[in-house]
């Protein structure tokens, strides 16, 4: 907070400019709010307010564009050059547009979708992104959602773990990777942010309309384009191009995107140095059809191949403090070679019988195959420095451990999800019905082949005069077959007297899981107040019952066996929130804040290790989270929008039968702040600037092998500033596109600079145990700092 106030004088110092004002009106003298106002070349905007009202700065002693858009009115553009200080009264009059709808389709946005956060596609292009996909990037820096690892694009809200988070791409599930375990290895996003038209999320109380998951849900939405567009990406993380066009009759729409990555450049700045050979591929594609005016088919596909090929070398780590520097080198033998396919298939049918109802048919199918491989030895020296005593990091004055360990594996995982699901939308007066039923049938056949040998002072762990006894082993075969089916029913009736406007939703969810042959019903509610007063505030409770029925990695137990005792999670969410529109230096702002509690009936436990969660299948705990988020976000430099998120949050468990009471959860962050801000020099706005800063709080971490029994601690903080730099090289009011140029509608150029503080920030540890049985944990730094250069084109 303390650095966004540094900033803000900074960015917000006046210039002198000219007002212009004025009322926007339509031929028959009403006013029109709402009306989009933008000025070209340098992108400021504003909207009319409900009286037709408007008033934005604009530069004076240069000729600039003022252009009005309305989606029911023609557009309007007049020239102007104004003298500093004046202030121009300028009354346009719009007139009304008249042509035909290729397609009626029953919108909720007013009464529905106000409930999330809504985040703006044009935060994605020119964003830095060190993992694997710029949506996620985003979600990360809003309130609730925490993630200490750049490399992925996992997240965790309000105390949840990576699991607990529901990610919809048209209405379709999408289902985060099983094998992976460090966010190297997890490889693109699903969702491709060259193809996406809307983003919604929620970070708790979300209506019965999304599935049953106890955090969260992501709600994307992918284009359907009017014409032709293209655009291209190339840089030293990877490349990527897309394209859209629609037929001549707009009957026909398709886009389609490839993308493809290797994140080798960043993971070179590792300790464990050797020979990376990552490589990400992904290839998605959409088609459109309407057969008429109320009926219309929907097509996605995508196909996604990850690999990756490591080879270690050496690793050099350096930790512990002045009084006790400790360094630990590694030499390795061997190496590993994952590789992850997915394959994703979706058909959505919508029938159109009036401007009032909308059914959708929607069936998909999910598989992906993944396989892991290694055979990895080291051979490790723990050496005490003497830092305090004159040493140097460069040598070691004493050993205090020497040993080798072994890792292998051979796990094979492959899943097949098929879904089909009807809904329907219906709006009759001031009440908006929603409902859908659908079948779920999963099948999931898991080798599982993983063991690992420790050899300390050349004394391995005690053996039997059989068999060599290893640190750990895990061998199963498992195979899983399972239907679900689901069915939800809600409402939405919106009302205004002389206190103000109401927006009450009411929702039932039903699941019926034949694995466990067990039934449960969701009930959901949540209510929107507008008072009628001069400043605009809103106010939402939500509540609601969200029951999580597991995965196949939560059915897990310690040795890789699935569990005889299935536990269904449960939690209950009170969400209580507020939302304060205002202006300041004229421009738009919203202060938001919500505090939350969540009852959590009915958990398994679990660990966090990097991005890969071991469940306790074989237990259960209860336990609660409960915190304060807040969020203010709008225009601090004119004609772009920025935010600043702060959170403050306790989770904890009971696991029932240790008799350790209540414990922090792994995902118990006190405290989690996250800016994005963005910036342009007032006489030259090609050039740009973007800035994404993370502060997390300490996770707890507990020592292996005896899990919750054993001694815990919390890892550091984890802090994070990524800032962005691009220049506008041509845009539409370019002049003078000559040759190549003319096929282009925009080009610019980025530098990146990751982890600009160039902080060694902790996401897991390695254990090393010395002669004396002393176990110490070793730091598994992340990325340290990096820069990048990109080219971005639009056709």
């Amino acid at each position: 907070m303390l650095l966004l106030c540094l900033l803000l004088p900074l960015q917000l110092k006046a210039q002198q400019n000219a007002v212009i004002k004025g009322k926007i009106t339509d031929n028959k003298r009403n006013e029109i709010a709402g009306a989009h106002i933008q000025i070209e070349p340098i992108s400021l905007f504003t909207i009319s307010d409900t009286n037709g009202n408007y008033s934005i700065k604009v530069p004076s002693n240069s000729t600039f564009t003022l252009k009005i858009s309305h989606i029911s009115y023609q557009n309007s553009e007049v020239n102007f050059q104004l003298q500093p200080g004046e202030i121009k009264l300028f009354n346009p009059i719009l007139m009304v547009k008249q042509e035909q709808l290729r397609e009626v389709t029953v919108d909720s946005k007013k009464a529905i979708t106000d409930k999330n956060i809504s985040i703006s596609t044009k935060q994605l292009e020119q964003l830095p992104v060190t993992g694997n996909g710029a949506v996620e990037q985003i979600i990360k820096t809003l309130p609730g959602v925490s993630s200490n690892n750049e490399l992925s694009s996992q997240y965790s809200v309000r105390g949840g773990n990576f699991d607990e988070n529901l990610v919809y791409i048209n209405e379709v599930e999408i289902y985060r990777p099983n094998l992976v375990r460090s966010g190297q290895q997890e490889g693109l996003s699903v969702i491709n942010p060259d193809l996406v038209s809307s983003i919604q999320f929620s970070s708790g109380g979300y209506d019965a309309k999304y599935g049953d998951k106890l955090s969260s849900v992501l709600d994307v939405k992918y284009k359907t384009p009017n014409k032709f567009e293209a655009s291209a990406e190339a840089s030293l993380l990877g490349s990527s191009f897309h394209f859209a066009n629609s037929s001549k009759n707009n009957k026909l729409t398709y886009l389609a995107g490839i993308r493809y990555k290797t994140n080798a450049y960043l993971l070179n700045s590792l300790d464990t140095k050797g020979e990376y050979k990552p490589n990400y591929t992904d290839v998605q594609a959409m088609v459109n059809y309407r057969f008429s005016s109320s009926f219309s088919m929907h097509l996605w596909g995508s196909l996604s191949r990850n690999n990756y090929n490591f080879k270690p070398e050496t690793r050099n780590t350096s930790f512990g403090t002045i009084s006790e520097a400790l360094q630990l080198k590694i030499y390795f033998d061997g190496k590993e070679k994952d590789k992850y396919e997915t394959n994703i298939q979706a058909l959505t049918l919508k029938f159109h019988p009036n401007s009032k109802s909308l059914y959708r048919v929607i069936a998909s199918r999910y598989e992906t195959t993944e396989k892991e491989t290694f055979d990895i030895m080291g051979q490790y020296y723990l050496s005490d420095l003497f830092v305090s005593q004159g040493g140097s990091s460069s040598e070691s004055l004493e050993n205090l451990g020497v040993g080798t360990f072994i890792d292998h594996a051979r796990n094979k995982l492959s899943k097949k999800v098929s879904t089909i699901d009807i809904k329907g939308d219906h709006k009759k007066n001031n009440l908006f019905i929603q409902w859908g039923i659908g079948g779920k049938h999963e099948e999931v056949d898991d080798q599982i082949n993983e063991w690992q040998y420790q050899d300390s002072a050349g004394y391995s762990i005690p053996v039997s005069d059989s068999e060599v006894s290893l640190a750990y082993t895990k061998n199963a075969i498992n195979k899983i077959s399972s239907n679900h089916i689901t069915s939800f029913a809600q409402g939405t009736y919106v009302f205004q007297n002389n206190k103000g406007e109401f927006q009450i939703t009411g929702g039932l969810r039903y699941h019926f899981w034949d694995y466990n042959t067990k039934s449960f019903c969701s009930p959901r509610a949540s209510v929107n107040y507008i008072p009628n007063w001069e400043k605009k505030v809103k106010f939402r409770f939500a509540t609601g019952y969200y029951q999580q029925t597991p995965s196949y990695r939560e059915m897990l137990t310690n040795n890789g066996q699935i569990s005889t005792n299935v536990n269904l999670q449960k939690s209950i969410h009170y969400v209580l929130g507020q939302e304060y529109y205002f202006k300041a230096w004229n421009r738009p702002f919203k202060f938001s804040s919500e505090l939350y509690y969540k009852d959590l009936k009915s958990l398994t436990p679990y660990d966090i290790e990097n991005v890969r969660i071991r469940y306790y299948g074989d237990k259960k705990s209860k336990g609660y989270a409960t915190g304060l988020d807040v969020r203010i976000n709008g225009e601090f430099v004119p004609g772009t929008e920025s935010w600043a998120s702060l959170s403050i949050m306790k989770t904890e468990e009971d696991i029932i039968g240790d008799e350790l009471g209540y414990l922090p959860r792994p995902t118990d962050e006190r405290v989690n702040f996250s800016m994005f801000f963005q910036d342009y020099l007032p006489n030259n706005p090609s050039y740009k600037m973007h800035l994404s800063l993370f502060y997390g709080g300490k996770l707890p971490v507990w020592t292996p092998k005896k899990g919750k029994n054993g001694e815990s601690f919390r890892m550091p903080n984890y802090r994070r500033i990524d800032l962005g730099f691009s220049k506008i090289l041509l845009d539409e009011n370019t002049k003078y596109k000559t040759g190549l140029l003319k096929y282009f509608k925009s080009m610019w150029i980025s530098l990146e600079v990751f982890n600009v503080l160039d902080i060694n920030n902790t996401i897991s540890y390695l254990w090393i145990n010395d002669v004396s049985g002393n176990q110490y944990a070793i730091p598994n730094y992340l990325t340290s700092r990096k820069i990048n250069l990109k080219l971005t084109a639009k056709f």
